[in-house]
């Protein structure tokens, strides 16, 4: 049989269990992304003979963490037969918050349509967001996509690995998506036009003007020509788009 040296990011889908030979544990990965070898969103049987993999894998491990397993795919002699990753390997790459064990006296409640409305609002978010993210990379091609962004629901993740997903991306690429969340976060929430993206260049001159303000100058400026019963009210509007302020030791009448 033909063995492949990989690399696989993927979570882990269920408990994993005994193999079939003594030593051995087998489990089941799913993996979001494309490789080289892959299809997108495989689930991809793992097996291994190292006794530390093994004993983490039956003692720490549960459904829902994120893992990296690095060692050889097995591809089968016959089309009938089973592709299998043999792990050297195994890196957590996130854990998935602990489960309720079974036996605890948790008590189970039904989710209301509000609730149930937010879940779905939630997944149809991830969704863009990985569906956009891919996108992004497919038309900026580059070498080297060693930038990985995981992307999944919060909290336990339970039966829900479908809504995880693992992006790789390149350093340049990862670079311009800073940019824009720095942009973004040049205009308040309720300001901010839609599909407006300021260019690093027009950020970095808007940044430079904003330090080079005197604050405690330009507070003083507003305060004298404000008129007395005012001055509260302008001191307060200040400190709101500038934050707190040093109040200046004294003003003009």
């Amino acid at each position: 049989m033909n063995a492949i040296p990989l690399a696989l990011d993927g979570y882990l889908t269920a408990e994993p269990e005994p193999g079939d030979r003594d030593g051995t544990v087998s489990w089941r990965l799913a993996c979001s992304s494309a490789t080289d070898h892959l299809v997108e969103e495989a689930v991809i049987p793992c097996i291994t003979s190292e006794p530390e993999i093994a004993h983490a894998l039956l003692t720490d491990r549960q459904p829902g963490d994120l893992l990296r397993v690095t060692g050889r795919l097995v591809l089968p002699d016959t089309a009938d037969g089973v592709v299998r990753l043999h792990a050297d390997h195994l890196e957590v790459l996130w854990e998935a918050p602990l489960l309720d064990a079974p036996g605890d006296t948790a008590v189970t409640t039904v989710v209301d349509a509000a609730a149930a409305e937010a879940e779905a609002d939630r997944n149809r978010a991830i969704a863009a967001l990985a569906e956009a993210l891919t996108g992004l990379e497919q038309t900026s091609p580059g070498p080297g996509r060693s930038v990985r962004i995981h992307i999944s629901p919060a909290g336990a993740l339970g039966s829900g690995l479908e809504h995880c997903h693992s992006i790789g991306i390149t350093p340049a690429l990862a670079q311009r998506l800073a940019d824009y969340v720095d942009a973004m976060s040049c205009y308040l929430d309720s300001e901010r036009p839609d599909g407006t993206v300021l260019a690093p260049e027009t950020v970095a001159d808007l940044t430079e003007l904003f330090e080079d303000i005197d604050l405690t100058g330009l507070t003083r400026d507003v305060l004298n020509a404000t008129r007395p019963e005012h001055r509260p009210a302008v001191t307060r509007a200040l400190d709101d788009m500038f934050g707190d302020v040093p109040a200046p030791g004294d003003t003009d009448s």
